[in-house]
């Protein structure tokens, strides 16, 4: 159970404080979008996303969305917040995270996996051995598929142990 159970949840990823991630070492955030930073498939980010972007990259983190979205919507939705992206990143696979480590120049283990799903966001980022942190959703999908993996999700966390 441990490759599905996130070192941490949170609320929202706006939330999260600097505190919180520089006593695991965490010096770079890899950034799910859809569910994690909006809703599903909104172009635009959830109130006080920007600024909580603006906030980290200040206390010194670097920053990378990193989605399985095609390229022009994870392009146009980073471009909105000034964040490099790994799009079409094949999550759970640890491949896109992987290459966004290299890219921001940080070991996995200084990275902190950032997302909603147990199954791509915290698999991945346990996979590539990255520290993951579990946020809840902003709005949950109406999609079959979704719902079906969400209620997967809800049976997974029944056996964590905190």
């Amino acid at each position: 159970m441990a490759l599905f159970k996130p070192d941490m949840r949170i609320g929202k990823m706006i939330d999260i404080t600097p505190e919180m991630l520089h006593g695991a070492g965490i010096r770079a955030l890899l950034l799910d979008i859809d569910n994690t930073m909006t809703t599903h498939n909104n172009p635009v980010p959830a109130e006080g996303v920007p600024e909580w972007i603006d906030s980290m990259k200040a206390q010194g983190f670097l920053l990378m969305v990193v989605s399985n979205n095609n390229g022009e919507r994870v392009r146009n939705f980073s471009d909105l917040l000034g964040l490099e992206f790994e799009g079409s990143a094949k999550k759970p696979l640890p491949v896109g995270f992987r290459r966004a480590c290299g890219r921001l120049g940080v070991r996995p283990r200084e990275a902190a996996v950032i997302g909603d799903q147990i199954f791509t966001d915290i698999m991945g980022g346990n996979l590539l051995g990255a520290y993951t942190v579990m946020t809840e959703v902003y709005e949950p999908e109406p999609m079959t598929f979704f719902k079906f993996k969400r209620a997967c999700e809800r049976f997974i966390m029944k056996f964590w142990r905190d």
